[in-house]
């Protein structure tokens, strides 16, 4: 195969990547390199896909995939589309993957480094394996481009770049004329006292509606988009945090009345003022269309008035984006 019948993707492909794809054509193979570094030529679309992460699964649908997923996780059944099929945990006997035959198992990097046992005895039954999951938002646009290049969905996922670019776009100009910007703490993880990293999706988040991070200082926690922050440096901020921000879910089960009982942080001026708000942690650091979502009850926290009027004008013209 020459190098013309091929398009090379990689999780980590920066932007200007992404626009020399759209100039080639759709019937050329794909050569995907996933996070693990695995090479996949994809010579004709995946049709039986099982999907063990919550984001693979709602981009596929996204891209319009229902009919392909043969298999779910558990955190997807609240997925309409989805309710009736089969669900596949990574505990799971292998032998449950193999009877289905899928051609495709999508994972994530933890489920590749925490199972190998599963994964290797996938591949030996001639199953592809295929382990993503994007750190930024520049790297969420390659994800969904590579998800297109499995499925046969190209068009599809450039169109999802372009809808989210453009409705980003719209929120910038609301926020743009604000000032003074709220200052915002954007917590991760209450217990360890985390933030999330600079180039964090929940960082552009709060950025893009039109909050300033207080902790953009914060350093990095291994490779992940978790960043430790420590109370001492939070607190010697206090009187600079308009606003306090957290997300909640599986990563960190807060509640507003923890937060301020937390020793210390009655001196925040936003605890002191009850600017405290949480955060669904899936529409601020999953990698799907939803981080619209996010964006949009970040701002509504931020500047209510504001967001509340343009927000849903913005939603509405992103095709099949559904805030719950």
């Amino acid at each position: 195969m020459t190098n013309r019948q091929k398009k090379r993707f990689s999780p980590g492909l920066a932007l200007a990547a992404l626009l020399l794809l759209g100039a080639l054509t759709e019937s050329a193979a794909a050569v995907i390199t996933d996070h693990a570094g695995r090479t996949i030529v994809v010579k004709q679309p995946f049709v039986r896909i099982i999907s063990l992460y919550g984001a693979h699964t709602e981009n596929l649908v996204m891209l319009g995939h229902g009919e392909e997923i043969v298999g779910i996780s558990s955190s997807d059944r609240n997925l309409d589309e989805l309710k009736s099929r089969p669900v596949y945990s990574y505990r799971d006997d292998p032998e449950k993957f193999i009877a289905a035959q899928p051609d495709l198992v999508l994972i994530r990097p933890m489920i590749d480094r925490a199972y190998p046992t599963l994964i290797d005895k996938l591949e030996k039954n001639r199953i592809v394996v295929v382990s993503l999951q994007p750190g930024t938002v520049t790297e969420m646009f390659a994800y969904w481009q590579v998800l297109g290049a499995l499925t046969g969905r190209d068009r599809q996922a450039r169109q999802m770049v372009a809808e989210f670019t453009r409705a980003v776009d719209r929120f910038n100009v609301v926020t743009r004329p604000v000032q003074p910007k709220k200052r915002v703490y954007f917590e991760a993880i209450h217990t360890r006292m985390k933030t999330f990293t600079p180039d964090s999706m929940a960082a552009y988040v709060l950025e893009t509606a039109g909050g300033i991070n207080i902790a953009a200082d914060a350093l990095q926690v291994r490779t992940t988009n978790i960043a430790f922050y420590g109370k001492e440096r939070l607190i010697g901020k206090a009187d600079e945090i308009d606003v306090y921000l957290a997300q909640v879910g599986a990563m960190n089960q807060t509640t507003v009345a923890a937060i301020k009982a937390e020793p210390g942080y009655r001196v925040i001026k936003a605890v002191k003022n009850n600017e405290i708000y949480l955060i669904d942690e899936q529409i601020v650091s999953r990698p799907t269309m939803r981080l619209l979502c996010g964006i949009a009850r970040t701002g509504e926290a931020l500047y209510p008035e504001l967001f509340r009027a343009q927000a849903p004008v913005i939603l509405s013209s992103v095709a099949r984006v559904r805030c719950r």
